[in-house]
């Protein structure tokens, strides 16, 4: 019963993490734009469309999650404090680093750990949950690239439309609220299941308590953590014109709640970011894509599900089978990958000032 409880303590503070960091970000764009001017009213309209979105429809997620990846019988709950566990340990490390992973892609790396260490994972599923993960970050840069040819023509045929106080303003404005809950929507109905679908899976909770707790939780993240978030993507997108704003959320909103009618969890942070992608592009051409741009993308969608799945594999050699030496050896490996990854940069940093230095050949 102990365990159990730990078990609840630790998804709860995960799902109030989520609601806090993805979630709150959906209104990001109508805030920063300055259509929702309270902090505190975007807040609560990112709290209640999320908590909607996991009540209505977050069935389907939590089923892959509970037992869709791994068989249901792995499920039990010293296995689901360890996926956890995994998984809120790598993104608050991550958090501490700077360093923006998917609560997606982390739970299932946490799952699929865990399924190694018993030698039992369903790989035709993980392979449609891993195709899933291409697949939506690259339609939704093709959406965000068509909706942003269509809008340029519009802003250009209306140069009045976003006059600021214009009767085309005001409702562009409202459309952009509109859509920013309607992402909030499809990270509840997408994201909750990440942190119940383990206590799901192991019968600790029926599916309705935990989608009810878990919409509660990343409601409560929203509101009470959610508001530096919310700041900083704010700032950080307001140069996106009101209709491409609304283009991106409804977009990344959209490929999200199609992957979950599937059951799928997907990164809705990725399928923002391609979004807004497809629509810089639309208007400034293939000069917005930096290589350190896709870089992150790339490494974002890589670390995330490996580091919590070597941390979750890890605990199982631990704490169910005191088996210390495998654990030596996880932490070899990771101090090795570590330190080339430094020698490399020393090494290309050497190289740099000694050909600046007139040194090179």
């Amino acid at each position: 019963m102990f365990w159990s409880y730990v078990a609840i303590t630790i998804a709860l503070f995960f799902a109030m993490n989520i609601g806090a960091s993805g979630t709150a970000a959906s209104m990001g764009a109508a805030y920063g734009s300055g259509a929702v001017r309270s902090k505190r009213a975007a807040m609560v309209l990112v709290a209640v469309g999320a908590l909607l979105g996991a009540i209505i429809g977050g069935g389907e997620v939590v089923k892959t999650i509970g037992g869709g990846i791994i068989p249901s019988s792995l499920m039990v709950v010293e296995t689901v404090v360890i996926v956890l566990a995994a998984s809120t340990f790598t993104l608050f490390f991550a958090n501490l680093l700077g360093i923006p992973l998917s609560t997606s892609e982390v739970t299932v790396g946490a799952i699929v750990g865990v399924g190694l260490a018993f030698h039992e994972v369903y790989v035709k599923q993980l392979l449609v949950i891993l195709s899933f993960w291409i697949a939506v970050p690259l339609i939704a840069f093709i959406g965000g690239y068509i909706l942003g040819k269509l809008i340029c023509r519009v802003e250009r045929a209306r140069p009045a439309l976003q006059q600021a106080g214009s009767p085309g303003e005001k409702w562009l404005r409202r459309l952009l609220v509109v859509c920013g809950v309607y992402e909030a929507y499809s990270a509840g109905m997408n994201n909750v299941a990440n942190a119940v679908g383990p206590l799901v899976g192991a019968g600790i909770m029926s599916e309705t308590t935990g989608i009810s707790l878990g919409g509660l939780a990343v409601a409560a993240g929203c509101l009470l953590l959610g508001g530096r978030v919310l700041e900083t993507n704010g700032k950080k997108i307001t140069s996106l014109s009101l209709l491409q704003g609304s283009a991106v959320s409804f977009t990344g909103g959209t490929l999200v709640i199609a992957a979950s009618l599937f059951g799928i969890p997907v990164p809705l942070t990725q399928a923002t970011t391609c979004a807004i992608l497809g629509v810089g592009t639309a208007e400034n051409g293939f000069m917005l894509w930096q290589k350190s741009i896709i870089k992150q993308i790339v490494m974002v969608w890589i670390v995330s599900p490996v580091s919590s799945l070597v941390i979750s594999y890890g605990l199982v050699y631990l704490v169910l089978r005191s088996d210390v030496y495998m654990v030596i050896v996880l932490l070899s490996v990771f101090v090795a990958t570590l330190g080339s990854v430094v020698l490399m940069r020393l090494v290309r940093s050497e190289k740099s000032s000694i050909n600046d230095q007139g040194g090179g050949i």
